[in-house]
């Protein structure tokens, strides 16, 4: 018998839900969450009966009785720092989520939601490669200064995905090979997959690394503890506008990349100039990791919602050099991952992780990040 599996994928500005049987995709409904409904909840974690009302309405709509359900799982959230794998959720790991002590963020949504459901009819839920899962190499975790450590918060699930599909596309074993993903969405993360390991990768929510629609990334020290000191913002509100309304909507009211695009086209050269600017911190990160790679690495893959963007894409290539081997995977595959790694468990070929034994150095230096 085909399992039929529930996935739950809660992300800042929509909620992607799905019923796969075995791993065929039966039903998929991505509701899209309109940014000035979204701003209206103080916090993230205020959106949670907003979300698990379009859950329950889907499942409404299309007449999914839950006890046909086998499996139950949700995009993972903030919760301390892992090793890649499929987890149970249980109440160790409710508690994380709900505490929001290592940070508050849609995704916490995806666990909360797929455990509510599953013990309506008495059944389990799980996660899959949360974002905060950690392999750093130890060199990798160290910032600069004294008691601040490097941290790994990026977009494990579809990172890991991607990878693992171009390694099965090219007859190769993921483990074996050593490549570099950059995941281009709301946020960005570039991760230096090393023998199965994402060894490094910059934190996509803490900024670190490239700005992106969304976010701030990396910016100069001494003028951001200045703009700390400015008395213009509280420290939530300081995180959430670097989080939320930094990058491209910072300086150009906008993140869309349709609307981008066009202000390009007729001519706007600040639209071109903060596009460029983008692609080439993206570049830069990209560059900083093949060199401590030793240039030994089988491919750069882009991803992510805005590899559809032939504008940054095209930017970015003009940055590396015609021997990097460069492959794109437009979008993202999170729902099928999610399917795809409680199917491995559920088929008898990967163990179910039941507790959170914390590796690494992640200690509640999130906090919270509001609305991200």
């Amino acid at each position: 018998m085909n399992p039929k599996i529930l996935v739950i994928n809660p992300g800042s500005t929509s909620l992607k839900i799905a019923i796969f049987e075995k791993d065929k995709l039966i039903l998929k409904k991505i509701a899209k969450h309109d940014t000035n409904v979204i701003r209206q909840f103080k916090t993230a974690f205020d959106q949670l009966d907003f979300r698990l009302n379009i859950v329950l309405d889907f499942i409404k709509a299309e007449n999914i009785n839950l006890k046909d359900i086998d499996i139950f799982v949700g995009r993972g959230g903030l919760i301390r720092p892992l090793e890649s794998g499929t987890y149970l959720v249980n109440e160790e790991m409710i508690d994380d989520l709900v505490s929001g002590k290592y940070g508050i963020h849609a995704c916490n949504f995806g666990g909360i939601i797929a455990s509510r459901l599953a013990k309506t009819v008495n059944k389990e839920a799980y996660i899959v490669d949360p974002v905060i899962i950690d392999e750093f190499d130890e060199v990798a975790r160290v910032s600069g200064y004294k008691g601040i450590e490097r941290h790994s918060v990026f977009h494990a699930l579809n990172q890991k995905a991607i990878a693992k599909r171009y390694s099965e596309e090219h007859h190769k074993i993921y483990s074996d090979l050593s490549l570099i993903v950059a995941h281009l969405g709301a946020g960005i993360s570039v991760g230096w997959h090393k023998q199965g390991r994402v060894v490094d990768v910059n934190c996509a929510l803490g900024g670190d690394g490239p700005f992106s629609p969304e976010r701030a990334g990396d910016l100069p020290i001494f003028d951001l503890i200045d703009l700390c000191y400015a008395n213009k913002f509280t420290k939530e509100e300081i995180k959430n506008e670097l989080v939320t309304k930094g990058g491209l909507i910072s300086y150009l009211d906008t993140y869309n990349g349709i609307e981008i695009s066009q202000m390009i086209k007729d001519g706007n050269s600040e639209a071109l100039l903060y596009l460029k600017a983008m692609a080439y911190q993206i570049a830069k990160e990209i560059g900083g990791l093949y060199f401590v790679a030793k240039g030994k690495i089988d491919a750069v893959i882009l991803t992510g919602g805005l590899s559809y963007n032939l504008d940054l894409i095209n930017l970015i290539k003009g940055y590396l050099p015609d021997f990097v081997n460069l492959k794109i995977y437009e979008g993202e595959d999170e729902l099928s991952a999610l399917a795809h790694g409680v199917l491995r468990v559920y088929e008898g070929k990967e163990e179910i992780k039941n507790e959170l034994v914390t590796k690494g150095g992640l200690i509640s230096y999130l906090d919270t990040y509001n609305g991200i």
